[in-house]
């Protein structure tokens, strides 16, 4: 029964978004329906829907909000601008999805997805139309890469929930993870991107100022570099500092300027010091930038947190449970068991981080009794929890409303290029459980 609700909300979700109903709302109406038919009482999904809001925002609101200002800011100033010209003369056009790749994959192993997300968005709009690319072709490298190294590699918050769930030694765990995603995104990410060469979408974006260009000097590109890249090099530091150093002064500074939130605050007013006063812009006009960030992103805030709802009712309904008790009669090996039950969970609950810690409670036995390699057992998760993204995954809508993708173009993308990650990776896995 609770598989069918699932499917119907899903569909119902599929058919508002296609008659065009905003997804901040259509996403509420489905989580309200699909509580009241796996029969949560009305007092319980007012809680849920105010857990979901708290839960997603707490984590999200101040770092895509923040992101946003800070590439609003690079782009209004010019930094942006200078970084893709520095890349496309560095790379040349033909081997720009390398550069965008590298770049997402030194981003996004110590950055969380969505910081690292929204900071390199204007990147890709900047680099896509400075080099009259499609945005399709430069995005999806910059997403697979920091998808895949979201979901496979420690410290992100799943891989080292994982670790220490299944007693797995962490330096193994990021070499296994490393010879894995580095040829997962590549196939995922330059490759299959290069399908979408042909694919137009509209170009425009907040990110692009409305302001006429009037052959204004281009920062210089160290500045320009160090300031984008600054969250994270502070984040990096910080990952250092909590693996090196002694709990001390010193230790306790890394670890608050490397916040995630923190680390893009000081980012940001870097920034605007920079591209703004010391070029000679007014208070006014870079309180506009961020007036104009904020504003821009205000919706897409919404929307993720309208699908936070739908995961969180999914969550306190129990059908994650359910999912976890009917797959753990199955019988297959360990690792594809693992692979099975997480991607199972991904499709239902939305979250590749909860998919990946609900799925840890069943497979710790496994592990336990010595089935199969921990660190292994990691990264099948991992792949797991990559799998067929769809309308109730914040990232789907983050992908869609960032890039202003319709919902089949998000489909033929997103679902599809987080769905490779996920079956590549699990080949990988396996692979290595031949020499492991």
């Amino acid at each position: 029964m609770e598989l069918l609700v699932i499917f119907f909300a899903i569909c119902l979700q599929v058919f508002l978004t296609y008659k065009k109903v905003s997804p901040f709302l259509s996403l509420l109406v489905v989580a309200l329906l699909t509580g009241l038919f796996l029969g949560m009482e009305p007092t319980q999904i007012i809680k849920s829907i105010e857990k979901g809001v708290g839960n997603t925002l707490g984590g999200l609101a101040l770092i895509i909000c923040l992101g946003a200002v800070l590439g609003k800011v690079l782009e209004a100033g010019g930094a942006a601008e200078k970084i893709s010209v520095t890349l496309i003369s560095a790379f040349g056009q033909k081997n720009i999805q390398w550069a965008v790749l590298l770049t997402g994959f030194l981003i996004g192993i110590p950055l969380y997805y969505n910081a690292g997300f929204v900071i390199l968005v204007p990147l890709v709009f900047s680099i896509a139309s400075k080099a009259k690319l499609p945005v399709l072709y430069v995005a999806v490298p910059m997403a697979a890469s920091l998808s895949a190294t979201h979901c496979f590699l420690p410290p992100h918050p799943s891989p080292a929930f994982l670790v220490r769930t299944f007693n797995a030694d962490m330096g193994k765990t990021l070499i296994y993870g490393l010879i894995i995603t580095i040829p997962v995104v590549i196939i995922a990410g330059p490759f299959l991107g290069r399908l979408f060469r042909k694919t137009e979408v509209s170009i425009k974006s907040f990110f692009s100022s409305t302001e006429e260009k009037t052959g204004e000097k281009l920062p210089a590109a160290l500045p320009s570099f160090l300031i984008g890249l600054l969250p994270v090099l502070l984040i990096t530091m910080a990952v250092i500092a909590d693996n090196l150093l002694p709990d001390q002064l010193f230790k306790k500074i890394f670890l608050f300027i490397g916040d995630p939130t923190i680390a893009l605050l000081l980012s940001v007013f870097l920034a605007i010091g920079y591209f703004g006063w010391r070029a000679g812009k007014t208070m006014e006009t870079t309180m506009k930038w961020l007036n104009d960030a904020i504003a821009g992103i205000a919706m897409i805030v919404l929307i993720i947190t309208a699908g936070g709802v739908f995961k969180q009712v999914l969550q306190d309904s129990g059908t994650d449970q359910y999912i976890a008790s009917f797959s753990s009669k199955w019988r297959m090996p360990p690792l594809i068991f693992a692979w099975v039950i997480t991607a199972l969970l991904r499709v239902v609950i939305g979250s590749a981080t909860v998919a990946g810690i609900t799925a840890a409670g069943v497979l710790t036995p496994l592990v336990t009794a010595g089935a199969v390699s921990p660190e292994l057992m990691v990264l099948a998760v991992g792949t797991g929890s990559v799998f067929g993204s769809h309308v109730n995954d914040s990232g789907f809508w983050m992908f869609k409303e960032f890039f202003n993708l319709s919902l089949k173009q998000t489909f033929l993308s997103w679902t599809v290029m987080e769905t490779s990650i996920s079956v590549l990776g699990l080949l990988g896995v396996l692979i290595l459980d031949l020499f492991v």
